[in-house]
């Protein structure tokens, strides 16, 4: 940044001569750098008092301040309800790139100097530069893109293929036998739930508990540095974000990105009685929302909440994102709770936020991949469909649906003849939720999913009514009641052949609507074998075998996990189910599918057909519309009765033939296709899905898009 910037550099920049610190503080009367002895984190060996100049930013240098060195900030101010000064306590700098921890809990920064200078080409004079041998990001199109929702520790903890020494690690992820089966599912993302160095609460240290998932962030520029090999951890700071780094290039190599959970709506502080590690005592009026009272204002559900209607707090979540996507080199971002981002000097959400805008105008932040989790605990903080174009959102409209309409309507039809909703709005979802994102934003802003890492696995869904969460140590009270999950008719694990077998192809439905829907899909680690956490919707606190992948033979479903890799193949292969953009009802839209929409008997949806409740047999016939692959033609059954039924393919000008790609009620994908004619009546089964390719000729018939046929909810 340049120096006519009132914020540049915050945070420590070292040099030959030792180095220089700036941090910003608009109350504090004094700031205090205290340098440390190499061999007691304790003792100050260097004390430096900071000069404020007229923006607030605080700078002062040491002799002592090399890289390596650690060092921490004594700040003092004026008392009242919003302040929380102590100059007796050693503070942790807000942009420590590297922690150490000290013996009575609190933590010093480590100064570090550039990792390479920016990016793959080269590095900062007098510097050791990470060696990114060339490899950049795979940069995947959105269209193109398969989402694997995973955890550093739990992904290879288990694996007997990666050296035990590693396991559980970033060295581990990025091992070639975890890069082999990530390329083998055939996923283009790995999106890792926070990395950003993170604390367990102080309610679960009393517990003896620990917080597993990692949405308690310490410090938003340091790798979380439990989750590096013992060597690492023992070679300092550096070490552990060269690991960091090092798996992001094992992993670019192989074409697959990394994107990660972020979370920057609140600290580890907590509530005003939390610990005290950082901003509160730098400024807690400044950087903390409250009320006219002083209290803070939580809208996160976590004790405190940024304050983002200030200049200050929204640099740092930007300085954080350039440091992570430009110097480490990572792929995007998941925003947590963000519509936290996004609340103005009011509190009140709004899609032109400055920090939203930002993120989107930054030259090197807006060509990553910015998702948002589009809601918070605020007042007005479910805001699905209403960020800004540019980003992708979690689609909770669309998992509810999807879990409705294959478990909770099967539920309801089996115990009452009645499933209680028809098709439409599963075809609205299906072809990209045009009703939730606009036309302009198209179906690439709906991040998919069925599961993630909140919430029911994909097998627990099909197997548990209620969650089972008393491991966690707070009477079953937390995790959501509304899972829309079915269990067949057996609560928990079972022998019963016919419900495991119900079971199994719930899944397959579920899991094959996911990948065969239009906009962006999210698989959660673990669902593509059947993985169970035993009913437990809420294990942010279970850092053991009920949240760590398993990587033994009889506890992965082998058919389950040929079912994924086929799907994410037929994905990839079929442009059809990946269109850019919705399309315009008679018109040609580049990149839009064609949509044609046919009942049971082989017609054109009628109005009545979207509309009657029971009405639950649809067949989706989709074209590409093709810029840069070659044209492509689908047909996708879907029959949601629990009894079967018999279908007319529908005929169409240009379709000369359909062959079989993929049949739900199959364990395992079948490997040989199997023909039928437009115009031939075939039996369905019950509860199932059928993808055909068309064939027939490549141009007739085809160029009119249609994402809303006339009628459709």
């Amino acid at each position: 940044m340049s120096s006519s910037d009132p914020l540049h550099d915050l945070g420590v920049r070292t040099g030959p001569d030792g180095g220089t610190v700036r941090v910003w503080s608009e109350h504090a009367t004094s700031v205090e750098l205290e340098v440390f002895d190499g061999a007691d984190a304790g003792w100050a060996s260097d004390r430096v008092a900071l000069e404020r100049d007229e923006h607030g930013v605080w700078q002062g240098g040491s002799a002592a301040l090399i890289a390596g060195a650690r060092y921490g900030l004594r700040v003092d101010g004026p008392t009242g309800v919003e302040h929380a000064f102590n100059p007796a306590q050693t503070l942790l700098d807000p942009y420590a790139r590297g922690l150490a921890a000290v013996g009575d809990g609190s933590w010093r920064g480590v100064a570090l100097g550039p990792l390479t200078g920016g990016g793959v080409d080269g590095a900062a004079a007098g510097t050791d530069p990470f060696d990114w041998a060339g490899v950049a990001k795979p940069r995947v199109p959105l269209d193109h893109t398969v989402v694997y929702e995973a955890h550093v520790r739990g992904f290879s903890k288990l694996n007997p293929a990666v050296p035990e020494a590693l396991r559980g690690t970033y060295a581990g992820l990025g091992h070639d036998a975890s890069v082999e089966y990530l390329t083998g599912l055939g996923v283009t993302t790995v999106e890792l739930l926070p990395v950003h160095a993170f604390v367990s609460e102080h309610r679960l240290k009393r517990q003896g508990r620990v917080n597993y998932w990692g949405y308690n962030t310490l410090a938003f520029f340091a790798a979380h540095a439990p989750y590096a090999t013992a060597r690492a951890q023992a070679n300092g700071a550096d070490a552990v974000r060269r690991e960091f780094a090092d798996m992001v290039r094992q992993l670019h190599a192989a074409g697959i990105e990394v994107v990660l959970d972020v979370v920057y709506n609140h600290t580890a502080e907590e509530g005003r009685q939390g610990p005290t590690h950082s901003f509160r005592g730098i400024d807690n009026a400044a950087y903390y929302r409250h009320d006219a009272h002083g209290h803070y204002v939580d809208t996160t559900g976590c004790g405190n909440t940024l304050d983002f209607g200030r200049e200050e707090s929204r640099r740092l979540v930007l300085d954080s994102m350039r440091y992570f996507a430009d110097e480490l080199q990572v792929d995007g971002f998941r925003l947590d709770l963000a519509a936290t981002l996004g609340r103005d000097d009011h509190g009140a959400y709004t899609p032109d936020h400055p920090l939203l805008q930002a993120m989107l105008a930054d030259p090197v932040l807006g060509a990553t991949k910015l998702i948002a989790e589009p809601w918070d605990v605020g007042p007005g903080g479910w805001q699905t469909g209403n960020f800004p174009r540019g980003f992708i959102e979690w689609n909770d409209r669309y998992r509810d649906r999807m879990r409705d309409f294959w478990l909770g309507d099967q539920r309801r039809e089996r115990e009452t003849g009645d499933a209680g909703s028809g098709i439409g709005r599963f075809a609205t979802r299906l072809a990209g939720s045009s009703n939730t994102f606009t036309r302009e934003r198209g179906p690439l802003a709906s991040l998919n999913f069925i599961t993630a890492h909140d919430g029911f696995t994909l097998a627990d869904l099909t197997a548990y009514d209620v969650k089972h969460n008393l491991g966690n140590g707070e009477g079953n009270r937390d995790g959501t009641d509304n899972n829309n999950s079915y269990n067949h008719g057996v609560e928990g694990e079972t022998d019963d052949d016919a419900v495991r077998a119900a079971r199994g192809r719930s899944i397959r439905n579920l899991l094959g609507t996911l990948l065969l829907s239009a906009g962006v899909p999210m698989l959660t680690a673990g669902d593509e074998y059947g993985r169970s956490q035993r009913g437990n919707n809420n294990a942010y606190c279970q850092d053991s075998d009920l949240t760590w992948l398993s990587w033994t033979a009889d506890d992965r479903d082998a058919g389950l996990e040929a079912t994924t890799r086929h799907l994410v193949r037929l994905r990839s292969e079929n442009p059809a189910l990946r269109p850019v953009r919705f399309g315009v009802f008679g018109e040609t839209t580049p990149s839009a599918s064609q949509m044609d929409w046919y009942n049971a008997d082989g017609e054109t949806m009628t109005i009545d057909d979207w509309n009657d409740p029971g009405e639950r047999t649809l067949q989706y016939l989709a074209a590409s519309t093709p810029e840069v692959e070659e044209f492509n033609r689908i047909l996708l059954v879907v029959h949601a009765h629990v009894a079967p039924t018999e279908v007319v393919l529908p005929t169409h000008d240009g379709v000369t033939g359909y062959g079989l790609l993929w049949d739900s009620t199959e364990e395992h994908p079948a490997g040989a296709d199997v023909e039928h004619l437009p115009g031939e009546r075939i039996v369905v089964p019950a509860q199932s899905m059928q993808l055909y390719r068309a064939l027939g000729d490549a141009t007739s018939g085809a160029g009119l898009a249609d994402d809303a046929p006339e009628g459709r909810p």
